[in-house]
């Protein structure tokens, strides 16, 4: 199975029942931490949104919503969200926060086209966070500091979960170590995407690449990004353009690169202009949060998601994310993660 990685000699570190209360701490303790370095008061969340609206997270463009009528309302269509990118921007205005302070909720979702494996499911569960931000914050420095501080967190999140498992040593850096991805694009030019993060990540351990959507020099993108809530086009004081990228680490039972979180400064009507053309779909402009954007009635922010899963499969040294979390994978990824010694929920 080329979508599935067996580690060598993989033993769990902590049994079924064991897992099932460690879950529960980091996730009750991360939620915590997270709150208090960034400001966050807790909201709760939709599970779907109306289609036509603009709202749901579009991801690449091309993977498909699940969508359903509703008899109520003449048949409207919703579709479960994808993540709440764009409808945390709504609420943070609606909420009327002053700059420094956001949300953060449980985001629950089912992405039908994700491709399964060992780090991606169906069901998605993450945190997703927004925080107001004055238009002279719009910043590389600013997007920084917040990674800063999330990653104080995840390290405090590692020594609590230490503390009680003694055979779950901590591996991250003191520091998390910040690499734009066109400069890494230029350093490992043969290398795809992906082979570069690996480089990147085994060599720091802790990364936070920035730059995702946008073109790099050599005109391809290091990965997808939609064109309509992170800002990948604005150039920094630096010269460098994007103000967005990913949380990596590097996870020893993978021994690969592993995306913990994705966030950035999210699009000013400017940029939100320029990204819709450069993605070839300005008719976008035409939906309803889009036109609230673009007409200066949303907040300025900058948010992101961190996966709630694969938070726990990383400190609990997990294999496989069905190890956290209850979802549907195919019989024959059941059957081999099963003969290894893989226990799915």
């Amino acid at each position: 199975m080329s979508s599935l990685t067996i580690p060598k000699n993989y033993k769990s570190l902590l049994a079924e029942k064991e897992t099932e209360h460690a879950i529960v701490m980091v996730k009750d303790f991360f939620q915590t931490q997270l709150s208090t370095a960034l400001n966050l008061t807790r909201v709760t969340a939709p599970l779907f949104v109306q289609s036509g609206k603009g709202l749901n997270d579009d991801l690449n463009g091309v993977e498909r919503a699940v969508k359903f009528p509703v008899k109520d309302m003449n048949d409207a269509q919703m579709e479960i969200v994808h993540s709440l990118a764009k409808w945390k921007r709504v609420k943070v205005t609606d909420m009327k926060l002053n700059p420094g302070f956001g949300i953060y909720t449980d985001m629950n979702a089912i992405r039908a086209d994700e491709d399964l494996d060992n780090i991606h499911s169906l069901y998605v569960d993450q945190w997703d966070w927004c925080s107001c931000i004055s238009k002279e914050n719009r910043t590389v420095e600013r997007l920084k500091l917040a990674v800063k501080k999330i990653y104080a967190c995840l390290k405090r999140t590692e020594f609590y979960i230490y503390d009680r498992y003694e055979s779950i040593k901590p591996i991250l850096p003191d520091e998390i170590t910040f690499v734009y991805a066109d400069d890494l694009q230029k350093k490992y030019p043969a290398l795809t995407p992906k082979e570069r993060e690996n480089k990147i990540c085994e060599e720091y351990k802790a990364v936070f690449l920035i730059g995702i959507g946008g073109k790099l020099s050599d005109g391809t993108i290091h990965d997808g990004r939609a064109p309509d809530y992170d800002d990948w086009i604005s150039e920094g004081e630096d010269g460098h353009r994007g103000l967005n990228g990913d949380l990596l680490v590097w996870n020893p039972v993978l021994q690969s690169s592993f995306e913990l979180s994705s966030m950035g400064i999210r699009v000013s009507p400017e940029s939100l202009r320029l990204q819709l053309e450069e993605r070839g779909c300005p008719e976008r402009a035409n939906l309803e949060f889009h036109k609230r954007l673009l007409n200066g009635e949303l907040s300025y922010t900058m948010g992101g998601g961190i996966g709630q899963s694969r938070l726990c499969m990383f400190f609990l040294r997990k294999a496989h994310i069905g190890e956290i979390q209850v979802s549907i994978w195919p019989d024959e990824m059941r059957q081999e993660c099963k003969k290894n010694g893989i226990n799915l929920l």
